[in-house]
C-alpha cells in the first residue's frame, strides 16, 4: 500500500492519503526506463547538420581539362570530394533518421516506474490544492520554502490544468518547471529532483494513464 502526506501551502501536514499502487507503486526496471529515455531523446533530436554530397554541390558539370596529354591527374568534375569546395564523403546528412519507435504500453510502464521511484524516495510532494492569488514569483518561492524540499534542488510542478498564476510565476525560477499532468514524460520527471503536485493532479494522472 502506497501512502503520502498532503500539505497545505503553509507547509502544514493535513492528512495522509493512499495512492493507486498500479501507478505509484510499481516495480522499477532501469532497463525499460533507459530504453524509453533513449527513444524520447532521439525523437526530439533536430536534424541540423548537413554536408552536401558531390551531387548537391553547385557546378562541376564540365570536365576541368581533357583526359590525356596535359600531364595532370585525370578528373571528371571540380565537385569531386578530392577538390576544395567539392562535395563531402560520408558527411552529416539531414536525411538520416534518428527516430526510435517505442509502443505506448512501454512508455506508460516507464512513466509509472519513475513516478513510483519519486514516491519511494520521498521526492513526491503533494499539496491539498494549488492556490496562488496572483502572478508573483515571490509568493511561489515562499510556498516552496515551506514545503519539505531540500535546498537548491530542482522541482517539477505538475498541474491538473493550466493555472496561469503558477506557470508565469515559475518562469523566472531556473530550477523550477511547470508541466500539465496529461503531458507528463519520463525525461522531465528524471531531470528534476522533486515532483510537486496537488490532489486533483494525482487524480488526473490516474485518469489519463491508467488503462
Amino acid at each position: 500500500m502506497v501512502k503520502i502526506k498532503i500539505y497545505n501551502p503553509e507547509g502544514k501536514e493535513l492528512e495522509e492519503i493512499k495512492l493507486d499502487s498500479a501507478v505509484f507503486g510499481v516495480e522499477i526496471k532501469p532497463e525499460l526506463i533507459h530504453q524509453v529515455v533513449e527513444a524520447q531523446q532521439a525523437n526530439a533530436r533536430l536534424k541540423l547538420a548537413h554536408a552536401k554530397t558531390r551531387a548537391e554541390v553547385r557546378g562541376g558539370g564540365k570536365k576541368p581539362w581533357r583526359q590525356k596529354g596535359t600531364g595532370r591527374a585525370r578528373h571528371g568534375s571540380i565537385r569531386s570530394p578530392l577538390w576544395i569546395g567539392g562535395g563531402a564523403t560520408f558527411g552529416p546528412s539531414k536525411e538520416r533518421i534518428f527516430a526510435k519507435k517505442i509502443n505506448k504500453k512501454m512508455k506508460r510502464k516507464a512513466l509509472f516506474m519513475v513516478l513510483s521511484d519519486k514516491v519511494k524516495e520521498n521526492n513526491f510532494i503533494a499539496l491539498d490544492k494549488f492556490n496562488l492569488a496572483g502572478i508573483k514569483t515571490k509568493d511561489l518561492v515562499n510556498i516552496l520554502k515551506k514545503l519539505p524540499f531540500e535546498k537548491q534542488e530542482s522541482i517539477l510542478i505538475v498541474l491538473p490544468e493550466k493555472i496561469e498564476a503558477i506557470i508565469k510565476s515559475a518562469v523566472n525560477l531556473p530550477k523550477v518547471k511547470t508541466i500539465l499532468a496529461d503531458s507528463l514524460n519520463v525525461v522531465d520527471i528524471l531531470k528534476y529532483n522533486y515532483l510537486l503536485i496537488d490532489k486533483v493532479g494525482i487524480k488526473k494522472i490516474v485518469e489519463t494513464y491508467k488503462k
